[in-house]
């Protein structure tokens, strides 16, 4: 299960305010997660492999953005999805599997920060995912994915989970704060805190190449 970290995320304003990409999945899609779900909580590791695959890139993208690194992505996805095998028969569906499992991960890569509370936040440009393509020229486009890369890496951990899982990964506010396990104005706060210093660091970033 290694996927290419990062998956291109388009990171806008507008995003979060229908439903989660996890709950608009088809019947069929629904009906092999629990059919999965139901022989991994029997003990099946077969297939609680697949019922991860069926989420791997989306939270590998979410893992990579918040550590900034490839390895400690995969340290944690690692420590993350054992704690999700050890805890599947406690379970209790009162939440989407998906988000279950983006609670462990994002708990775990939060963990993980605490621990290394002295290291540098950098994102990967290529990795950082992308603003919209408004102007033809590559060289301008490269700028603001450098500009949106920076701006995010300089968000707390806590506030930058909270963009990428409204605005990256499409997660309505509901389903984002069980996720980040805060009230749904907590996610509204955060949100509209965030929107604004990226907004401000774009602007600021836009502004220096002007005058270059």
């Amino acid at each position: 299960m290694r996927p290419g970290p990062g998956a291109d995320k388009r990171i806008g304003p507008a995003a979060g305010h229908g439903v989660s990409r996890a709950a608009a999945r088809n019947p069929e899609e629904a009906g092999v997660e629990a059919h999965l779900l139901a022989r991994a909580r029997a003990g099946d590791l077969d297939a609680f492999v697949q019922l991860i695959g069926l989420h791997d890139e989306r939270l590998r993208a979410l893992a990579y953005r918040l550590m900034g690194d490839a390895q400690l992505m995969d340290d944690v996805l690692q420590e993350a999805y054992l704690k999700a095998f050890r805890s599947l028969r406690g379970f209790q569906e009162r939440s989407a599997f998906g988000s279950w499992l983006y609670r462990i991960v994002y708990n775990t890569c939060m963990d993980q920060l605490r621990r290394r509370s002295s290291i540098g936040q950098h994102l990967s440009l290529g990795e950082a995912g992308g603003l919209p393509d408004r102007a033809p020229d590559p060289g301008e486009v490269a700028a603001q994915r450098l500009d949106l890369a920076a701006a995010l890496a300089a968000l707390p951990p806590k506030m930058r989970a909270t963009v990428l899982l409204v605005d990256a990964e499409g997660m309505d506010y509901q389903t984002a704060a069980g996720v980040l396990g805060i009230p749904v104005g907590t996610v509204r706060s955060r949100l509209s805190q965030a929107r604004q210093l990226l907004r401000r660091a774009l602007s600021e970033g836009e502004q220096g190449r002007d005058e270059s």
